[in-house]
């Protein structure tokens, strides 16, 4: 079983940068699709962005498109998440998880796991 924890998050002020960091311990992560989701009080989770397990193709929502950028390193067996321009509506906790492919039908993240525990990121100035 793929156990997933989350580190990277904090306080930054509008406009700012972020990296998230999800490492994997149990089993190599390159076997599997990685997802980013996002959970703001009072609101569900949502799909933030996602890579494939090995050609590394990704897919982003549309409220992220041009600021977040997702990559992996199969040998530190890590997904991350470079976050720019971050803005208030960006303040959520954030959680990655596991899947066998990188699906998004119509802004929905498909066939994911549920998410650790994630990081708080709070944008606020």
């Amino acid at each position: 079983q793929v156990q997933l924890v989350e580190s990277g998050g904090g306080l930054v002020q509008p406009g700012g940068s972020l990296r998230l960091s999800c490492a994997a311990s149990g089993i190599p992560l390159d076997g599997y699709a990685v997802g980013w989701f996002r959970q703001a009080p009072g609101k569900e989770r949502e799909g933030v962005s996602c890579i494939t397990s090995r050609d590394g193709v990704t897919n982003y929502a549309d409220s992220v498109k041009g600021r977040f950028s997702i990559s992996r390193d199969n040998v530190k067996n890590t997904v991350y998440l470079q976050m720019n321009n971050l803005k208030p509506e960006d303040t959520a906790v954030y959680s990655c998880a596991t899947s066998l492919a990188c699906a998004v039908i119509r802004g929905r993240f498909i066939g994911f796991a549920p998410s650790g525990q994630g990081t708080q990121v709070t944008v606020s100035s």
